[in-house]
């Protein structure tokens, strides 16, 4: 079966290869994120300055102009095809206790702002600590724990807006 891809340019340019059309590119590997690539005789020079390989979302800088650039694979297309998207986004509002265990720690109170990846609690399960973090940027709506409470597997937490 044919490997297909679409590449998104800066949202404006939409551009469709195969497999074997990406591998007959003249390309040439100079370090991890630096390329040259001949195209109809002409030389380019290519560098990825970022790159979100969940969301296959690269910022590409070539020659001295910068790209964003976004590809999808077949199963991604075929997923858009379908009118589904698996980077719908989930917002998360209630952190809740991924096993049962207790609450050694609670970092935040009810009306802090926490940034995603920001230390929330710390829950004491099968004698191991657990630090739960914030899912997202945020506001703390309410804490249902207190240090020192048992909990269950699926009790809520923490209530973010």
């Amino acid at each position: 079966m044919e490997q297909n891809f679409k590449v998104a340019v800066n949202k404006e340019m939409e551009f469709r290869f195969t497999k074997e059309q990406l591998d007959s590119l003249d390309l040439t590997k100079n370090s991890k994120t630096d390329f040259h690539v001949l195209k109809e005789s002409r030389s380019f020079k290519a560098t990825i300055q970022k790159s979100d390989f969940l969301n296959k979302t690269y910022s590409v800088k070539i020659n001295s102009n910068i790209y964003e650039v976004n590809i999808s694979n077949d199963l991604d297309l075929l997923i858009e095809d379908m009118g589904l998207s698996l980077a719908a986004a989930h917002v998360v509002n209630d952190i809740k206790a991924p096993m049962p265990g207790l609450i050694l720690d609670v970092q935040v109170k009810e009306g802090d702002e926490v940034k995603e990846g920001d230390y929330l609690l710390v829950l004491e399960a099968m004698k191991m600590e657990n630090t739960l973090t914030a899912p997202r940027d945020g506001v703390v709506k309410s804490v249902g724990v207190e240090k020192g409470q048992t909990v269950d597997k699926g009790q809520l937490l923490i209530e973010m807006e």
